[in-house]
């Protein structure tokens, strides 16, 4: 437990475990608090994920909707509470289906649950919202994971901005391609052997002496 915040370990092949688990010790390195880096409200308006279903999945719990067009409804409100017009108003009806290329009835019946959305639906809505695809359908775990990772590629930005002097050293010499995905590694292991790799690479390529 860790500023009010239970991590919970990797589990093998637990894409969410993995990403909590290396999010948190990327926190850790950075003094940056778990509450922060774990808010359960920003998570849950960038991922689409109910905050109370994203509270549990970080928690470990299994949790979230399984029923396609449950989560669709629970995604389109979520869309529509928070993406709002620059005067701070809700989209209404009729300026999602204008915006949507259908009809204000098809519109209708989807926000009501009247009729299940085709894909073709999920698309032009999640056009006019300017969210990414899937958003209003990925399995609620998946969605979570998205989310979290965009954190991380934040904080890790954070970590070589662009001002910041490892960032041109980074870009210098070509190598941030190769430290950004020795980051996604789950273990230190698993970066200890990537290192090894390196420096057999490094001891074939080095000149010797003549």
């Amino acid at each position: 437990m860790t500023d009010g915040f239970s991590v919970p370990g990797p589990a093998a092949g637990d894409p969410l475990s993995a990403s909590v688990a290396r999010l948190a010790d990327l926190a850790d390195k950075l003094g940056i608090s778990h509450d922060e880096v774990f808010d359960v409200d920003p998570l849950s308006e960038a991922s689409g994920v109910p905050a109370d279903v994203v509270r549990a999945l970080l928690d470990g719990h299994p949790a979230g909707e399984t029923d396609l067009q449950a989560r669709f409804l629970q995604r389109f409100d979520l869309l529509r509470r928070t993406r709002l017009k620059p005067n701070g108003r809700r989209y209404t009806q009729q300026e999602i289906a204008d915006g949507a290329g259908m009809s204000r009835q098809q519109a209708g019946a989807l926000i009501n649950g009247d009729r299940r959305p085709t894909m073709e639906h999920c698309d032009a809505i999640q056009r006019f919202f300017k969210v990414h695809a899937g958003f209003l359908t990925a399995d609620d775990s998946d969605a979570l994971v998205g989310a979290l990772h965009a954190t991380e590629q934040s904080l890790l930005q954070d970590i070589v901005g662009e001002s910041d002097p490892l960032e041109r050293l980074l870009q210098d010499h070509g190598v941030r391609g190769i430290a950004w995905r020795a980051a996604q590694l789950p273990t230190d292991k698993h970066r200890d052997k990537v290192t090894e790799w390196l420096d057999l690479l490094l001891e074939s390529v080095r000149p010797t002496d003549p």
